[in-house]
């Protein structure tokens, strides 16, 4: 027997695999296609303080091994996710629930946290700092060290549940702004959000997004995200949830080895909802070929030798 048990801020998760955010929905709609509760855990769909309708269409692309997503981050707000959607959820999963929580101001954060801190059914928060700032130019509060921590303290004052910070990769030194959040109190980072991304279509001459540019992700970035992960595990001392192109099992062990606790999977979620099973299903044999009993042993392995 092997042991795929992993812990994230002091919660246990019965093996690491957690469908993204945004790309499950709010959990309970996959009830009726197979048992949650065989899941790590569920990462809810992005959440703000005020509803949001989102972009304008059209706002997906695909892309060479990916594809690129402009949704914006529509959801019916906090208090409507935590009255129905959790309630929804909980009536068929007992696992771990993550909140992944936006904002457009440090104020926003903090009231939205708080909100979802104070749910009887959440688990873990994880904060998206990829978010532009309203107040400061635009840019994502996670595009510089300072700002992260600004969120991050702010947020930390207004909830007591594990925090996880989720990344963008889009800033030059991903590890500076990992400590500056495990300064600022987080428990754990989240990485990587999507990259900056675009098409064109050629015959009408425009942006085939609404919006321009949206998000890459799928196996494209698999790399990128490895990478980042692997920095990230040598510049802090919390746990990280590596995410970005994470297809398979083999996929999942090698984040693992660069230093992940355990992996949400996106893109081939929303190409195959049965991916994550799959990738559970896939870790077993995958770990006794490499000789390994307790899948938490292979945890920035790789560094090892270096």
């Amino acid at each position: 027997m092997v042991d795929l048990s992993v812990s994230l801020g002091g919660i246990r998760l019965q093996n690491p695999v957690i469908p993204a955010s945004g790309t499950f929905g709010f959990g309970h709609e996959f009830a009726s296609y197979y048992d949650l509760n065989r899941l790590g855990a569920v990462c809810l769909k992005g959440t703000t303080l005020h509803p949001r309708f989102g972009n304008e269409t059209p706002r997906i692309a695909e892309a060479p091994a990916g594809m690129i997503n402009a949704v914006g981050l529509q959801n019916p707000g906090v208090d409507a996710v935590l009255q129905k959607e959790v309630p929804a959820l909980r009536k068929v999963y007992a696992g771990p629930v993550i909140a992944n929580i936006g904002g457009f101001s440090v104020e926003e954060y903090a009231a939205c946290c708080e909100k979802a801190d104070r749910c009887p059914g959440i688990d873990i928060i994880e904060l998206n700092i990829s978010c532009p700032n309203v107040h400061g130019g635009g840019m994502s509060f996670g595009a510089s060290a300072k700002d992260a921590e600004t969120v991050v303290k702010a947020v930390r004052k207004a909830c007591r549940k594990p925090l996880f910070v989720k990344l963008s990769p889009n800033v030059t030194d991903i590890a500076e702004i990992a400590r500056a959040c495990e300064a600022a109190g987080a428990d754990g980072i989240s990485l990587i959000n999507t990259l900056l991304a675009m098409r064109i279509d050629i015959t009408k001459r425009k942006p085939v997004l609404a919006n321009v540019t949206g998000g890459l992700s799928g196996p494209a970035v698999f790399p990128v995200a490895l990478r980042m992960v692997w920095q990230v595990y040598k510049a802090v001392n919390i746990p990280i949830m590596g995410m970005g192109g994470v297809s398979c099992a083999e996929d999942a062990v090698e984040m693992l080895l660069a230093g992940a606790t355990a992996v949400q999977v996106g893109a081939a979620g929303l190409k195959n909802p049965f991916a994550c099973l799959e990738i559970i299903d896939g870790l077993p044999p995958l770990m006794e070929k490499l000789g390994v009993t307790k899948l938490s042993d292979l945890v920035g392995a790789a560094h090892q030798s270096y």
